[in-house]
């Protein structure tokens, strides 16, 4: 063989050889990646080739208040779905179908003859239908178990709670923003089908456990109803355009009650249905919106608090610093002030107190808009408070760089400002628990199904404002607002300490761009007992009718609801024993009209004229007001507690006994039959 034809076989057999490693490296190539790296894109295509998935909504946490009452909850209810490819005799299926359904036999038919493997045919329906569907055992009609978000208090909180979607997907309030904690894992039906994609089998879902968790709010469930009805009736009263009224602790931050009221009617003479979640289709989108957190507004009269404090605390007026109020007009730059009275020389206490706003703009130019500016900033004013909801505005406060005179004096009694009802009452907190700024906060805390407490929320101090002292005389002007000499006086709750300030700002008209003459915010913003406060209570009436003033329309909103939230909350009257009588004269608490006195333990000393003698018997003070079994009891020298008001029922120790081995008689008394 020749040389150059070994070469050539050679050649051939290289040729060969390369051909067969590339056929054999492509086949490899080609296993790697539908082996390795299209292995769970395939797999995935050859499952959904035999059987379809049909996810169920999860299971929801619940929703409870303070006291452990259900505000919202999950219910086991049952879904009816159909197989139409299997389904022969689909008329007289829908017919049946239609007895029990409550839905036209028309409109089922439709869904029957859908050329799909699985379609729901009716959702979250009464367990009582789906038995009495079960047993007809129809062919291609199924039936599973799903969960129905259910509201028990139906109006209660309702806009604060939310709304949940067919789903149960939360979409506003509560339900929203903890939705990922409330919702639990979700669950599915798998349905097999043969090669030509008929279903010939569909599974039950699996019973496993869900992750869910459950929300334990800050809110009072009961205080909550009282303020919705307070308020509903104060709306329907002033025939106003909406309300909002808010309860809080001052020392925490913790919200006992966040209630809105919609606009009155006039036709009906009633306001607008209160907001029903277990409905929420029924209503306007505009209703199932938070007002408390998502409106602004210009406050008005309520910020001359907030701007006494900042000049108090800043010292550059005290409580006694005089101002000429210019008998009810006072020019700043082409523009006049008014005051709704004439008055000539006002101390900066009684500025607060009468609501002066002559007096507010000179208090302001004496304090300075910088000052002013910064001290609004940390009252928490122009930012959002965070706390825990969504939709949260943040307010305007205008910065002092370009702000003219009549802008500044404006501002200085709360108009060309916004804030929300949120940002109020958590400033007006921060003078009621000595100067401390703290978070609202509506959760407080977090349990897994069984109850327990996997995370708790504590109350969150965000910055001082103010001096302890300045808080404490802030607080002892306010006061005065609620008494004769003030713009509250229906605001005074008989046997308690009120503080508090009104506010009666106008609107601004959207057509002229002016102030309004008609339309007004009435609101009255305090705390109770004002000593040892421990509730803050804002009330808002937009746009009412008739009286419009803040002191006549949103004070007795706080009245009604503080009374009875302290009486929930067993916060006791106080009553201050004065030496030589019964009561002290300058001691009246509330100022109110029948100035009932509260109730303060206090060592009773004995007086000159009544010395107690040895054999001297414990009277019997059963029947008694408390004021004559203080005029029995001050001659004795013995220390006295009270508990409850009304007359005297029950006594300890009891009458007749001996003087000589009493020390402290404890009494407690209870309203008459």
């Amino acid at each position: 063989m020749k040389v150059n034809e070994k070469k050539w076989i050679r050649f051939r057999i290289y040729i060969v050889a390369v051909f067969f490693l590339f056929a054999l490296s492509t086949v490899l190539s080609r296993a790697v990646q539908l082996q390795i790296i299209d292995k769970d894109r395939l797999q995935k295509m050859a499952r959904d080739g035999y059987r379809k998935i049909v996810p169920l909504p999860p299971k929801r946490g619940s929703i409870l208040d303070r006291e452990g009452h259900e505000l919202a909850v999950s219910l086991e209810v049952g879904s009816v779905y159909a197989e139409p490819r299997r389904i022969e005799d689909k008329v007289g299926t829908a017919r049946q179908l239609a007895l029990h359904l409550d839905m036209p036999a028309g409109n089922i038919l439709k869904l029957l003859k859908k050329d799909k493997g699985f379609v729901y045919i009716k959702r979250k329906i009464s367990s009582d239908k789906i038995e009495n569907i079960s047993q007809l055992r129809l062919q291609g009609i199924g039936l599973t178990k799903e969960t129905k978000r259910f509201f028990p208090g139906k109006e209660i909180a309702g806009q604060l709670l939310g709304i949940v979607g067919d789903e149960n997907q939360g979409l506003e309030g509560l339900e929203k923003r903890y939705d990922d904690l409330l919702r639990g894992e979700a669950q599915v039906i798998v349905q097999m089908k043969d090669a030509v994609g008929r279903p010939f089998h569909t599974s039950k879902p699996a019973e496993e456990k869900r992750d869910t968790h459950n929300l334990i709010l800050t809110i009072d469930k009961d205080i909550q109803y009282k303020a919705e009805q307070a308020l509903e009736k104060a709306v329907i009263k002033a025939k106003a355009k909406s309300g909002q009224c808010l309860v809080m602790n001052p020392e925490t931050g913790e919200i006992l009650a966040m209630a809105t009221a919609r606009g009155y009617n006039p036709v009906t003479e009633t306001i607008a249905p209160a907001f029903n979640p277990n409905i929420f289709r029924d209503y306007k989108p505009e209703a199932w919106r938070n007002r408390v957190i998502t409106d602004c507004y210009e406050p008005g009269s309520i910020i001359k608090s907030f701007l006494l404090s900042a000049a108090i605390d800043a010292h550059v007026v005290t409580p006694n610093t005089k101002f000429n109020c210019e008998n009810g007009e006072y020019r700043v730059a082409n523009r006049i002030i008014p005051d709704t009275k004439k008055h000539g020389i006002l101390t900066a206490a009684d500025i607060v107190v009468v609501s002066s706003n002559i007096g507010a703009v000179k208090i302001g130019n004496e304090l300075g808009y910088e000052n002013f500016y910064e001290y609004m900033c940390k009252f928490g004013f122009g930012q959002k408070t965070e706390v825990d909801l969504i939709g949260e505005r943040d307010g305007l406060i205008k910065n002092p760089e370009g702000l003219g005179p009549v802008e500044r004096a404006n501002i200085y009694f709360g108009h060309g400002m916004t804030a929300s009802s949120m940002q109020l009452a958590a400033a007006m907190s921060a003078i009621a628990n000595g100067g401390r700024l703290m978070k609202p906060y509506v959760v407080k805390a977090v349990t897994d199904e069984a109850g327990k407490v996997i995370k708790e929320y504590q109350p969150q101090f965000v910055r001082r404002v103010i001096s302890p002292d300045t808080a404490k005389t802030v607080s002892r002007i306010l006061e005065d607002v609620a008494t004769e000499r003030g713009t509250a006086f229906d605001a005074a709750i008989d046997g308690y300490r009120v503080a508090g300030k009104t506010s009666t700002a106008q609107k601004v008209d959207p057509e002229t761009g002016r102030y309004s003459s008609r339309n007004f915010v009435a609101l009255f913003a305090g705390f109770v007992p004002a000593n040892r406060p421990r509730l803050v209570i804002l009330a808002m009436i937009d746009e009412p009718r008739g009286g419009h003033y803040g002191g006549l329309v949103a004070a007795p909103v706080f009245k009604d609801v503080g009374k009875w939230a302290l009486a929930n909350l067993r916060v006791q009257p106080q009553l201050i024993l004065a030496e030589n009588d019964t009561v002290s004269e300058t001691k009246k608490i509330s100022r109110g009209k029948k100035k009932i006195p509260v109730v303060e333990v206090k060592e009773v000393k004995k007086l000159d004229t009544g010395e107690k003698r040895d054999g001297d018997l414990l009277p019997d003070f059963r029947g008694l007001t408390m004021r004559e079994v203080l005029k029995n009891i001050s001659v004795l020298g013995i220390n006295i507690t009270f508990e409850g008001s009304g007359r005297a029922y029950e006594q300890e120790p009891e009458p007749g006994v001996s003087i000589d081995d009493v020390t402290t008689v404890k009494v407690s008394f209870r309203p008459p039959a």
